[in-house]
């Protein structure tokens, strides 16, 4: 069993990034909205490989307006190219960060479960030994294998 995660995050440090987070969050939230699973497969996407086309068109209908339908809202267009640009900008960094997050707290979550069963595993043989101690605590972790009718008995670990 590989221990990937060695290190202690120190409290402050915890602290201090849950603060700057949510004060991005808070310095961001007038200008964010959010979408519904629907809005958001209905819409078509803009990605780094589209933006150098949508630059252009937004580069034309500055320079030959008169291209432009009346329909279009070229100051729109400008302003929603413009908020792609910086929030583009933020958002790498940000998922580079989420994703790294993610990764570490699933690898310490493994290691500690890890642990734990092999900790229980320990427990539930001594309690099948009869070891003074052990079958009062068996009895309290087994309660987390015990099926309650949506899990399979199989689960459990031996």
């Amino acid at each position: 069993m590989e221990n990937k995660i060695n290190n202690q995050l120190p409290d402050d440090v915890a602290t201090e990034a849950l603060t700057k987070a949510t004060e991005l969050s808070s310095l961001l939230q007038p200008y964010l909205i959010a979408l519904n699973a629907d809005e958001r497969k209905s819409l078509p996407k803009m990605s780094d490989g589209t933006a150098p086309f949508v630059e252009k068109c937004l580069d034309y209908c500055q320079s030959d307006p008169q291209f432009a339908p009346p329909y279009l809202n070229t100051d729109g267009f400008k302003l929603d190219m413009n908020v792609w640009e910086k929030l583009n900008t933020i958002i790498h960094p940000v998922l580079q960060l989420a994703q790294n997050l993610d990764d570490t707290t699933t690898e310490a979550g493994s290691e500690s479960y890890t642990a734990a069963l092999t900790y229980y595993n320990s427990v539930k043989q001594a309690a099948k030994m009869s070891v003074p101690g052990a079958k009062p605590i068996y009895e309290d972790l087994k309660k987390r294998f015990t099926s309650n009718g949506s899990r399979k008995q199989a689960e459990q670990p031996e």
